[in-house]
């Protein structure tokens, strides 16, 4: 009777450990690492230096969550959601992702390609006139010997293609020299409120860094690739991403603005002295709603819900029974469009990285080697300004989401968490 008792109570108690989890996964599959090829010692130890960081005051909190063959076999909060408030960290926690809105939109996106809407090699022009005669700048000496700009018509349109993968000549203002990022700052791009419409106006009256086609540069573009949905959709780019995306995958707190009061307690801040992330560039504050939908780097969200993302896209583009995009549209997102032999030479700020190569929304890595993570070739990518990080390792059948408000530390946390998750499979 005492084994019975004590039995039970084990059985109740790991019931009650695991319910937390399942809930905070949002249905996701649960599993313990071990069952999934991992280890639960190894992935505790990852935990115990965010912990220590945390401790340290390095970065405020974090949230980890680990999956591996269609279950969760690691979901864990670290730290404060809020340092200044003490606000201890919670798995639902609501982070800025910023760059992680990409892969989101150009998700979307394709939709719209597979519905017969659009195409990936349709001029951008068809959708949105004002790109219809771009300009290139040309940076050249001056009388005074200091460069000044001047500029040359572009060869070739920007195709939906060159918005996805970051080829289209645009670029960013907030980090990297030259007279066009300059350009780009001087001219006030999301100053007094502006609509997509508004802001994709904007950015067309400015030269391109770079002709179409031939440079890959991080950029504008995806927020440029939102108002294209707007336009084909007939919808605001979120009312497309809510119907067609969040609702049905059930991720219910990504978002671009967090304006519910109930909601508002759960966004994670970042420590007070870690807020920018570029010239002119400070992490927003999502509680105030903007006209702007930035499809490049505005929404919200939560490791559970970018982790029903990544796991239709680990799953060739479904889940829970329900299809978002054919497999077939999966694997041409995550092939390298930025290859040598597409004539596609790397910016000076190549993101990617050494080994990869840039697919449609993410980066792919192209073989096992060169690269100095562990992951397999295939593998697929992208973080945010502000600190979130994920990545899909279709070989491994694994897929990892890092929400963390640090942007002075981002890169760090992105090798550590690759190297010491990886130190963890062990089958």
């Amino acid at each position: 009777m005492k084994f019975l008792k004590r039995t039970l109570r084990t059985a109740a108690l790991g019931l009650a450990l695991a319910m937390p989890l399942l809930a905070a996964a949002q249905s996701l599959p649960t599993a313990s690492p071990e069952r999934v090829g991992l280890s639960t010692e190894r992935l505790q130890m990852l935990t115990d230096v965010l912990k220590a960081d945390v401790a340290a005051g390095k970065i405020p909190g974090a949230v980890l969550l680990v999956a591996r063959q269609g279950k969760v076999a690691w979901f864990e909060p670290v730290g404060k959601l809020d340092a200044t408030a003490g606000t201890p960290m919670q798995r639902d926690g609501i982070f800025r992702i910023y760059s992680m809105s990409k892969p989101i939109t150009s998700v979307a996106a394709m939709m719209l390609v597979e519905d017969g809407r659009l195409k990936l090699d349709d001029p951008i022009s068809m959708y949105l006139p004002e790109y219809a005669s771009m300009t290139v700048g040309v940076e050249k000496p001056g009388a005074d010997g200091k460069p000044v700009l001047e500029t040359v018509p572009a060869r070739k349109p920007i195709t939906v293609q060159d918005l996805m993968r970051h080829t289209s000549g645009l670029t960013y203002g907030f980090f990297g020299p030259g007279l066009v990022k300059q350009a780009y700052n001087a001219a006030g791009l999301s100053a007094n409120d502006p609509t997509n419409a508004e802001f994709s106006q904007r950015l067309a009256k400015l030269p391109l860094a770079y002709q179409p086609g031939t440079t890959w540069d991080y950029s504008q573009s995806t927020d440029i690739l939102g108002r294209v949905i707007e336009v084909v959709s007939g919808q605001s780019l979120y009312q497309f991403e809510k119907a067609r995306l969040f609702d049905p995958l059930g991720m219910k707190d990504t978002t671009y603005y967090v304006p519910e009061p109930a909601r508002q307690p759960r966004i994670a801040e970042p420590l007070p002295t870690d807020r920018s992330f570029g010239v002119g560039a400070d992490l927003n504050d999502p509680r105030i709603v903007r006209k702007l939908e930035s499809g490049g780097g505005g929404l919200v969200s939560t490791a559970g819900d970018y982790a029903r993302f990544l796991q239709m896209l680990l799953n060739g583009g479904s889940l829970d029974g329900k299809r978002y995009l054919g497999p077939r549209t999966i694997a041409l997102m995550t092939a390298d469009h930025s290859n040598a032999g597409a004539g596609i030479v790397p910016g000076p700020l190549y993101l990617p990285g050494a080994g990869y190569g840039f697919g449609l929304g993410f980066a792919v890595r192209r073989n096992d080697g060169e690269a100095p993570y562990p992951s397999a070739g295939g593998e697929y990518n992208w973080g945010g300004a502000g600190g979130t990080y994920m990545w899909v390792d279709p070989k491994n059948e694994l897929f990892v989401v890092l929400m963390l408000q640090s942007p002075k530390h981002r890169t760090h946390y992105r090798t550590l968490t690759r190297d010491m998750v990886y130190a963890a499979v062990i089958k």
